[in-house]
């Protein structure tokens, strides 16, 4: 109770009412506690554990509302207090876009963040003497920047950043403080990251205009044709891995893996009307609703056994005629030398993570040693996963290490390869087995684009410098084909760009 008061003082009701409260939020951060426990990876052992920490959140929530003058007056209830459940609340959301890959939910925690800005719930931490509430200020802030970037709102991450800024500054003036630098490196991070994707598309009169989303919008994949007969297969899952060095991220999200999960999602829709009770319901009965965006993981980093945990995993609950999906971008091994025998532990392949330091990025990979380097990714090491439809993406400077894939099942199997090198002066029935499912129609079709443009340009003449497959697509008709070379010379003219291709289709070749 707040000032002399005494408990005989307060009404019976009003005691009643604090107490209740404190048990709701001393019960909600016990819960939000466990969260960490959870396994990351499988879609069930979290969701009745999610489903009971809405639950509190929801009641602690409409609670402080319904109470607000006798927690006030009685329990001393401060703004940055309701701001912090909130900001617990739109933490939650987040999380369970991350678990279920639904992007409504990322509208969710962006009501909740957006509502403890609007309503300056944290605005009289900084007159209290208290460091750490600066700190709980300064993560809320960081959390709101992700979610704005993964909601595609540039112009308010724009703000936030400065903001961010600010009270950065203000935080490491006022405290004498150790974090300085690393909350100098988080504004550095999110500025080097907006700068790193400026994606531009044409508009209908032609102009440049900012892209607002690289997600998968109604209408945007070109239908099947009439008759083309193609697979039944749904991708379901797909693991994003980053483990490149020295690449733009922001809070364990590469540049690369932020541009692959949009590819792998639907534009969000407002869940207006959809309350915490459909994210609490555990009756097993209840049949869980269709997921329209196929679930995914996102490891930033990840050693070797980590990743193999989560790959097992995945293949372990993928259900019947559904796809998995597998995205590398990576520093690529290489191997140490040529052995008699070639397999598909010769070839090299992709790094993971490590405990030991690197003096320089590729240091590692071309060490001069017999034995293979343990913390590499080999094509060797996904022959287990291919007893069921597979589809791979390599980014990496060792793609070509995944041209050597062996399909040994008979399984749908695809393995779309980056090109190994960039020029320096810039910054088959296989395939219509994928074909059905949207998601990864677009993906191929992107990849045939992408590789018809770079066959065109003049800078890209070495043949490590195109994208590739495995197996290989039937050129004549895909990235080499006349109609499709003319429409992109096409292209390049309404851009203003054709000098930096080929003007006679056939002098590239």
């Amino acid at each position: 109770m707040t000032g002399a008061e005494t408990e005989d003082d307060v009404p019976l009701g009003e005691r009643k009412t604090v107490t209740d409260f404190c048990y709701l939020l001393d019960k909600s951060k016990q819960l939000f506690n466990g969260l960490r426990d959870l396994p990351q990876y499988g879609h069930k052992q979290w969701q009745s554990y999610f489903g009971r920490t809405f639950d509190v959140y929801t009641k602690l929530w409409k609670f402080q509302q319904q109470h607000r003058q006798v927690l006030d007056t009685r329990y001393g209830l401060k703004r940055w207090q309701i701001g912090e459940v909130a900001s617990k609340i739109g933490q939650l959301y987040y999380h369970y876009y991350l678990r279920t890959s639904e992007t409504s939910y990322l509208n969710e925690a962006f009501s909740f963040y957006s509502a403890i800005r609007q309503r300056s719930y944290y605005f009289q931490v900084n007159k209290e003497d208290r460091p750490e509430l600066v700190v709980k200020k300064l993560r809320y802030y960081a959390r709101y920047i992700v979610v704005c970037l993964l909601l595609n709102k540039m112009d308010l991450v724009k703000v936030l950043v400065k903001e961010l800024s600010d009270e950065i500054e203000e935080y490491t003036q006022r405290f004498n403080t150790e974090d300085q630098l690393e909350w100098n490196l988080v504004l550095q991070e999110v500025a080097a990251f907006v700068e790193a994707d400026p994606v531009v598309v044409l508009s209908d009169s032609s102009s440049a205009v900012a892209l607002s989303s690289q997600r998968l919008q109604e209408g945007s994949v070109p239908p099947l044709q009439q008759g083309m007969v193609v697979g039944q297969l749904t991708l379901a899952d797909s693991l994003i891995i980053g483990n490149c060095n020295n690449q733009v991220k922001f809070s364990e999200l590469t540049i690369d893996m932020f541009r692959m999960l949009q590819a792998l999602e639907r534009e969000p829709v407002n869940l207006a009307a959809h309350t915490s009770k459909h994210l609490a319901t555990t009756e097993s009965n209840e049949k869980p609703a269709k997921r329209e965006n196929p679930h995914k993981y996102l490891l930033y980093k990840p050693t070797f056994s980590q990743l193999f945990t989560f790959l097992s995993a995945s293949f372990k609950e993928l259900p019947a005629n559904s796809v998995l999906l597998i995205y590398l971008s990576a520093t690529g091994v290489f191997p140490a030398g040529h052995s008699e025998y070639e397999g598909p532990y010769d070839f090299g392949g992709v790094l993971t993570n490590t405990n030991r330091d690197m003096t320089n990025g590729e240091g590692v990979q071309k060490r001069n040693q017999a034995q293979k380097e343990m913390h590499c990714l080999h094509p060797g090491d996904l022959f287990p996963f291919t007893r069921k439809p597979l589809f791979v993406i390599v980014d990496s400077s060792n793609s070509a290490s995944f041209k050597n894939f062996t399909n040994l099942f008979g399984q749908p199997l695809v393995c779309l390869l980056s090109p190994a090198v960039y020029p320096k002066s810039v910054p088959d029935q296989a395939f219509l087995q994928f074909f059905g499912d949207e998601f990864l129609r677009l993906l191929l079709i992107r990849f045939v684009f992408c590789s018809a443009t770079l066959r065109l340009h003049k800078l890209f003449r070495e043949s490590r410098s195109f994208p590739d497959s495995y197996p290989e697509l039937p050129k004549q008709d895909t990235v080499e084909s006349a109609l499709l070379q003319k429409l992109i010379l096409e292209l390049a003219t309404m851009l203003d760009v054709q000098s930096l291709f080929w003007d006679d289709m056939l002098e590239a070749y």
